[in-house]
């Protein structure tokens, strides 16, 4: 069956830029049929949504975890997750504390480099969302430190920086355990991005298929097809099901818009056909 499937988007429940409601009538403009938002760590953008009642579009409940994998970062989205699930709730406390720790970390880091004030800031940014690295950014932005949070990233908060804290997250396998334990689907986020070898991709999928994750997401954004095609084949030689996400944080960011990302390849089993 073709649909139009976004199942990567982020709201304000973390850090993303639209609210959730805002988020579905961008999607449904965009021609979206299946959405899943999957804010980091928190299911709270579908107690905002309550029931969502809409002729074209189908709200597909959903989550993105961080983990760690062999000292790598790596993001797991759950896909057509039961939301209630003890043991997923278990996890977005351990989440959440593991954020908190986090973020007291950062600022201390933050602290040392001289931007003082940095956790009371990002938590006024944040609110109920879960904290995290994007807040401080948007700090050191509006507290006219730096000139923008590109720049914030580049220098200190992003990949291997000095503000760049990962070690308070589980490892692939329990965040696996969580989304499976609620009734749902564990796929391996945006692959690309991690910028691994080929030789070192392929292990980490080997090693998400044997820790029971079910899918790859083969569509991240607006990408070549080169890539696409790849990931493809990388998904049917693990037997793994194929997902496709915009990665949608912000409006003005035509690399990641809903609507806007490439179709799946023909020889991958789509994930919603599982369901």
């Amino acid at each position: 069956m073709n649909m139009h499937a976004d199942f990567h988007t982020h709201t304000t429940a973390s850090d993303g830029k639209l609210s959730p409601l805002e988020l579905v009538e961008l999607a449904t403009s965009a021609g979206v049929n299946l959405l899943s938002i999957t804010d980091h760590d928190t299911v709270a953008a579908y107690e905002a949504i309550g029931t969502l009642n809409s002729k074209t579009l189908t709200l597909i409940p959903g989550i993105e975890f961080s983990s760690v994998w062999n000292k790598t970062g790596i993001h797991i989205v759950g896909l057509n997750i039961r939301t209630d699930d003890p043991v997923l709730k278990a996890g977005i406390e351990i989440q959440r504390n593991a954020r908190n720790r986090r973020a007291e970390m950062i600022a201390a880091k933050l602290t040392k480099l001289g931007f003082a004030d940095s956790l009371a800031g990002a938590r006024d940014i944040a609110g109920e969302a879960a904290i995290g690295r994007p807040h401080f950014a948007a700090w050191l932005v509006n507290s006219g430190q730096i000139t923008d949070e590109k720049t914030a990233f580049k220098k200190f908060l992003g990949q291997g920086k000095a503000c760049d804290i990962r070690s308070e997250w589980p490892d692939m396998k329990t965040v696996i355990e969580w989304i499976t334990a609620s009734g749902g689907t564990a796929v391996l986020a945006h692959p690309a991005k991690y910028k691994m070898t080929h030789r070192k991709l392929e292990e980490l999928v080997q090693q998400f298929q044997a820790d029971g994750g079910q899918a790859i997401e083969v569509v991240c954004g607006k990408q070549q097809e080169q890539l696409t095609s790849r990931l493809g084949k990388l998904a049917n030689r693990f037997g793994l099901l194929a997902s496709r996400g915009s990665d949608f944080h912000r409006p003005g960011q035509p690399w990641a818009e809903p609507g806007k990302t490439p179709e799946l390849p023909s020889g991958c089993m789509p994930v919603w056909e599982s369901w």
